[in-house]
């Protein structure tokens, strides 16, 4: 057998990957918030998923128990810091941006809120660092660039996967929690770390009053 052959067969598989990650992290989120109307945008976020952790349960190698690695290298105070951070962010973003919002569903329907601080730890986060993180980084390391702009190729996916709401604020939201999650993901070796980061960040947006801007309700295509 040619060299030239053993090269074509051992860059085929590479070549798979990268046409799957194209698919799956760039073509499908496009896709959804340019074609897909607001109201089949979550049945197709679930299905997107769906598809995901069956990739990532076929990925060579992976096991799901590895998900509970390094389950105390976890830092409370950068936990604590991080939570008041946050906070003061949204809160400064909601009164400049959107006032009338802040602290909407604190004020108005608390009893929701209380259900979307217990939900979206499960039914988002969790969801979402699956795919953006152990899929991203265990599926498809073989093609991904150097550590440094892994981390700003898997922050920018991240937020182009919330380019259905069409917002500049979720956007650049998402573009930072993408990079801090990874590098819990990375530098901490903990999955969970990463999704407790996660759900803090989305229950504090939620609770500021910016969950206005994740609402599929108040999208508007600026076309």
């Amino acid at each position: 057998m040619s060299k030239q052959t053993d090269w074509a067969e051992s860059a085929a598989p590479l070549l798979r990957l990268r046409l799957e990650f194209c698919l799956f992290f760039v073509v499908v989120p496009v896709l959804i918030a340019v074609f897909f109307p607001p109201n089949w945008m979550f049945p197709s976020l679930f299905t997107f998923t769906a598809i995901g952790i069956v990739l990532l349960h076929y990925t060579p190698g992976f096991a799901w128990a590895e998900l509970r690695y390094n389950p105390y290298n976890w830092s409370w105070t950068e936990v604590a810091i991080f939570a008041i951070l946050m906070t003061g962010f949204c809160v400064a973003l909601v009164m400049i941006a959107r006032p009338e919002a802040a602290f909407f569903l604190l004020r108005e329907r608390p009893q929701m809120l209380l259900v979307i601080w217990m939900f979206y730890p499960i039914v988002s986060a969790l969801p979402q660092e699956l795919l953006f993180r152990s899929l991203f980084f265990r599926r498809y390391h073989a093609i991904l660039p150097g550590e440094r702009a892994a981390y700003l190729l898997n922050a920018g996916l991240f937020s182009l996967a919330h380019l259905m709401y069409w917002s500049w604020i979720v956007a650049v939201m998402t573009f930072a929690g993408g990079l801090l999650f990874t590098w819990a993901y990375r530098r901490r070796g903990s999955f969970f770390y990463a999704v407790l980061l996660h759900a803090i960040a989305g229950n504090i947006t939620f609770a500021v009053g910016l969950g206005i801007y994740f609402y599929s309700g108040n999208v508007q295509r600026p076309f």
